[in-house]
Order: structure tokens, then C-alpha cells, then sequence
């Protein structure tokens, strides 16, 4: 009882500093900075090009956009989809690749001995991660605003709600990938892939409704499409009761990948073990 006691702040402390660390470290290198105001205004410019042509010259083709989406306002509804899409892209890459990056940096064995839960390592990059993506979304919000005109109808409130309520199933999902990344070793094929079939599934830049139906069925599973779905409404000026249930399914689903996550780790903890490769590149 004594021991277990005496080991919670150590284990506090551990994921504290390795969240300092990481916060140390993107701000002595803050050139990441110029990607998080180039890419909102950047990736949405292909699709907002599209819609435009799609409409025609005189909007004649935007009848079917507002029968699908329930709005005609396709610069808010792509510029929704895309900032949520970018923020679990970026998520993937830092802090999916969190304990790939340790390894090539040569720290991962050393901070692997520490006499406390593994999950600090990913815990700690977590919050460094968060804090980055909320610089991320204030950033791009604004950009939003400025460049493109777009604003949300609802309250902010509600849309801080819609992103709390997201936070759980994302970084739910970075401690899967992190931990597959260990096993794996290998960041590049695996973000491709998934930020791929999300890119694919969630509607992003389209209604699902155009979707064939089995690939709807798989859309309403991924949580990111839920977060844009809430987002979306938000931003037209719906109300919580219009979002409850997407808040109720990101909560849920983030629940449940987190502690897969946690499983995951797990496992990947034994098979080093047993395997002696934590070390191998």
C-alpha cells in the first residue's frame, strides 16, 4: 500500500516532464510554427476551387450541395471538414510517432527503465501535442475569418464543446497508432494510410449521403466523422440538442480507444520484452 502510494507522484512527475520536454523542444525550434499558418489556408484551396466550378457560373449547380449538405454555404462546410482532418493528420505524425521518435533519438531505452508506468512517454507527449493543436486551431479560426470570410453562426462555446468532446477519440486513436508505430517502425505508410481512409469516409470536402451505403455504414463508425458532423451544425447555429448524440458517440468512442490504446501499449510492451527489440530500428 505504501509502495503504491509513494509511486503516484513519481509517475505524475514523469509525465509532467516529458510533456515539458517536448514543449522545450518545439519552442528552441519554432520554424513548425510557419506549417500551422500555411496549411489552413493551403489544403482547403483545392476543394474550394472545385465547388466553385462545380456550381457553374451562376450557382446553377448548387441545388444538389444544398439538398445533400443543408446549407449553401460550401466555404464554411469544407473549411470545417478540412481544419478537423488537419488536426488528426498533424496529431498522427507528432504525437502518433511519439515513441518512433524517441527511438531514433537513442532516449526511448533509457526512459523505458524508468521504475513507472510506460504510459507516461505517450501520456506526457499528449498534453505537449494538445497544446500545440490548440495554438493550431486558434491560428487557423482566425485565418479562416480573415482570408476566407468564414465565421460560425452558433455559439463558441458550443464549438470548444465539440472540440473537448473530440479530444478523447483523437489522441484515443494517436496511442493505438503510437504503439503500432513501435511495433512496426515505421511512421510514413501507416499515417498514408489512415489519414487516407478518413480523408475517404468522413465526408471532409462531400456529404456522406453521396456515399454508397455500406460506405456510409463505415463513416458513421469513425469519430472524426461525428466531430465535423457537430462542428458543421455548430457553425450553421444549431443548438446542443441537435448535436447531443455526436457528443454522446466522440465521448463514448474516445473511451474506448483509449483504453485500446492503452491495451495496445500493453502488448507491445510484452512482445519487446519477450523479443529484446526495443532498441532495433
Amino acid at each position: 500500500m505504501h509502495q503504491s502510494v509513494a509511486l503516484r507522484p513519481s509517475l505524475l512527475r514523469s509525465i509532467l516532464r516529458v510533456a515539458w520536454r517536448d514543449i522545450k523542444i518545439l519552442v528552441r525550434y519554432p520554424t513548425w510554427v510557419i506549417s500551422l499558418c500555411v496549411w489552413p489556408v493551403m489544403f482547403p484551396l483545392g476543394y474550394l476551387f472545385t465547388y466553385r466550378a462545380l456550381a457553374g457560373p451562376q450557382n446553377e449547380g448548387l441545388s444538389s450541395f444544398v439538398q445533400l449538405a443543408g446549407t449553401s454555404n460550401y466555404l464554411a462546410y469544407v473549411v470545417s471538414g478540412t481544419i478537423l482532418w488537419m488536426w488528426v493528420n498533424v496529431m498522427l505524425w507528432t504525437f502518433g510517432g511519439s515513441l518512433r521518435n524517441e527511438q531514433l533519438r537513442g532516449t526511448l531505452e533509457s526512459n523505458w527503465l524508468a521504475p513507472v508506468d510506460k504510459t507516461f512517454l505517450l501520456i506526457g507527449a499528449a498534453l505537449a501535442d494538445a497544446a500545440q493543436m490548440m495554438l493550431f486551431m486558434c491560428i487557423a479560426w482566425v485565418e479562416f475569418y480573415l482570408i476566407y470570410g468564414v465565421w460560425w453562426l452558433g455559439s463558441p462555446w458550443h464549438l470548444g464543446l465539440v472540440i473537448l468532446a473530440s479530444v478523447p477519440s483523437v489522441y484515443g486513436l494517436g496511442f493505438v497508432f503510437a504503439a503500432l508505430v513501435l511495433w512496426a517502425k515505421q511512421i510514413g505508410v501507416a499515417v498514408n494510410l489512415v489519414r487516407g481512409t478518413m480523408l475517404i469516409f468522413c465526408g471532409i470536402t462531400y456529404p456522406i449521403a453521396v456515399m454508397p451505403g455500406w460506405m456510409v455504414r463505415v463513416a458513421e463508425v469513425i469519430p472524426l466523422t461525428h466531430a465535423i458532423r457537430a462542428t458543421r451544425a455548430v457553425m450553421a447555429g444549431d443548438g446542443l440538442g441537435e448535436i447531443a448524440a455526436d457528443l454522446w458517440y466522440l465521448l463514448l468512442s474516445g473511451a474506448l480507444l483509449i483504453a485500446a490504446g492503452l491495451l495496445a501499449l500493453r502488448f507491445i510492451q510484452q512482445r519487446i520484452r519477450c523479443s529484446g527489440t526495443l532498441g532495433h530500428h
